[in-house]
């Protein structure tokens, strides 16, 4: 049974997304607090977070920042109502893998959810090693190193330049990368989403982000130099 970690204080919408989840064989375990939510972490393996951005001991964005810099993979989905494009861009650029605007349909946040889980755990189950130029992605790790120095990736960052490596010198629209992504319906995709995510895997390419193309008007291939 996976474990799903909900940070959040409206108690209502806890006691409802958690009977949700569990009516899906979820094993949820609910914080109110970040404080709450650090100890949970510490002491149990969850499969996915879903994090409020505003909670009462701080903010969701600076929580995440600190998970990712402690090492952990699991994917995290931000729940908001700030549904403005700039807050939703601030969450996946401190680490976060998707986000579910409130109120949100419960559809949606499970088919996140098991998108998000599945597309972690098929990379997971991986055991062989791609070397790409200065590039060497251990799929088993899900690990990225550069020069031998490993990248701080976060779950999204990871799938989408895995897909990127496994159809080397193709393009890819961004609807198919989309699909590799999420593998889900497109209409709980913001199509800014993938923008960011290149965007931030790009700037920890460093000198070597020219390996990502973008073709206009279609979408990326990553170049076998």
């Amino acid at each position: 049974m996976k474990k799903i970690l909900l940070v959040e204080d409206d108690q209502a919408l806890a006691m409802a997304t958690s009977f949700a989840l569990e009516t899906e064989n979820f094993n949820v375990t609910h914080c109110s607090c970040l404080a709450d939510a650090k100890k949970a972490l510490e002491n149990d393996s969850f499969s996915l977070m879903l994090l409020d951005v505003n909670l009462p001991d701080g903010i969701g964005y600076t929580f995440c920042q600190e998970v990712r810099r402690q090492g952990h993979k699991l994917p995290i989905i931000f729940l908001t109502a700030l549904d403005e494009e700039v807050n939703v861009v601030q969450g996946l650029e401190v680490g976060g893998d998707d986000y579910v605007s409130k109120p949100f349909r419960v559809r949606e946040l499970i088919s996140r959810i098991k998108a998000n889980i599945r597309r972690f755990d098929a990379t997971a189950d991986a055991s062989s090693e791609i070397i790409l130029g200065p590039f060497k992605i251990d799929e088993k790790k899900h690990i990225v190193s550069h020069n031998g120095t490993i990248l701080n990736l976060t779950p999204s960052e990871y799938r989408l330049f895995l897909t990127l490596v496994q159809n080397k010198n193709n393009v890819l629209t961004r609807g198919q990368i989309l699909e590799q992504l999420w593998d889900i319906d497109g209409d709980f995709i913001d199509d800014n989403t993938l923008s960011v995510y290149v965007k931030r895997l790009r700037e920890k390419l460093g000198e070597d982000k020219d390996y990502i193309q973008t073709i206009r008007g279609v979408g990326y291939m990553l170049q076998d130099k």
